[in-house]
């Protein structure tokens, strides 16, 4: 039989979530035909078929995670393939193992029936922690359900698609990055009333770039490098309720008001349909995280490496401060800075946190 792999669908792609089946076995499909969707790198995508051919089996059910590489649905026997998509072949007519996919090989040491192993994925049981109750130490649904009894009521949720690459993103930062961060208010009182202001802190980010381009750079600690890019291509964080996406805003130091203004609202409405596509979601050279339209003042933002800065805007609030001897009452934009020691120095980053106060009170 011929077999469709999972292809590299994006960088340092390791695995995909299987979200949705659109073909069953036994049917007929033709070419570029979306077999299955998955979700990967914050953004779901159809696979399509390579070429015509009949589906003998799929290899993974929805909610599987497959390794890139892997197989993902066998065609019937004699039918090519187009070998550019596919990755590899299986001669053989027959797999070798009569399991289900998504079930655990039973060559663990741990005796268990399938639905005993599925009762275990469901609860986030660890099959190896249990001493079975049955014959010859098998475990049986009681052993789980006791398991389950013994941990906290409160329910458990399965990190899936976005949430789980997010953990993944933040486990490699904390293990890569050296973080540092600097807080700073820019004075915004002269700003009119109703100012764009997620407009005018992603003008000001683009400044800041031009006088201090150390943040605007990744890092490349394996080949001891730094690469400085010449446009400032800024990942914009957009919380949802599945998880945090972060969409690419293409060279934003060379674009119009208008043309900025139209970019943000197209990225947010397509990470709100799950429209965007994954390559809109890759590629930040700096980001921008504007919590403060939702609460807090200064914030410890976490660098995603290969990048080396991220800047966050605080909730404005009005403050008293002394202007020619006199108090006054004006508004503040509370400005966080964190970036990656490795790469850039402190006055890199208090140099690119001057220019951006300077051009948000200009």
């Amino acid at each position: 039989m011929s077999v469709l792999n999972l292809p590299d669908l994006g960088e340092g792609l390791q695995h995909a979530e299987i979200v949705s089946w659109h073909v069953a076995v036994g049917d007929h499909v033709v070419t570029s035909q979306p077999l299955v969707a998955v979700e990967t790198d914050k953004a779901v995508v159809d696979v399509p078929a390579p070429a015509a051919g009949t589906i003998a089996r799929l290899c993974a059910e929805v909610g599987d995670s497959v390794d890139v590489g892997a197989p993902l649905v066998e065609f019937a026997e004699g039918e090519r393939i187009d070998t550019g998509t596919v990755v590899g072949e299986i001669k053989t007519a027959a797999p070798t193992s009569t399991s289900k996919p998504g079930t655990p090989p039973t060559g663990t040491g741990v005796q268990a029936t399938p639905a005993v192993r599925a009762l275990a994925r469901q609860h986030m049981i660890d099959l190896e922690t249990l001493r079975g109750s049955g014959p010859d130490g098998a475990i049986l649904s009681s052993d789980v359900e006791q398991a389950v009894a013994a941990t906290s009521g409160a329910p458990r949720e399965r990190l899936r698609g976005v949430r789980r690459a997010m953990a993944e993103r933040m486990t490699l930062a904390h293990a890569q990055v050296v973080p540092a961060s600097l807080h700073a208010d820019a004075d915004i009182e002269h700003w009119p009333e109703h100012s764009d202001v997620t407009l005018r802190v992603v003008q000001a980010i683009a400044t800041a770039c031009e006088v201090e381009p150390a943040l605007n750079t990744w890092l490349d600690m394996e080949n001891m490098n730094r690469q400085l890019h010449q446009s400032v291509d800024l990942g914009v964080a957009v919380d949802t309720a599945d998880g945090l996406f972060v969409p690419t805003l293409r060279d934003v130091g060379a674009r119009s008001d208008e043309s900025l203004r139209e970019g943000l609202d197209q990225i947010k409405q397509d990470v709100l349909n799950r429209s965007i596509p994954p390559q809109e979601l890759r590629g930040q050279t700096i980001t921008l995280s504007n919590f403060g339209s939702i609460g807090g003042r200064y914030a410890e933002l976490v660098v995603v490496p290969p990048q080396v800065a991220i800047v966050g805007a605080g909730r404005i609030l009005s403050a008293v401060l002394a202007v020619d001897n006199k108090p006054v009452i004006h508004r503040q934009l509370p400005l966080s800075l964190s970036f990656d020691h490795r790469a850039v120095t402190g006055a890199e980053a208090a140099r690119f946190m001057a220019a951006m106060i300077r051009e948000l009170e200009n």
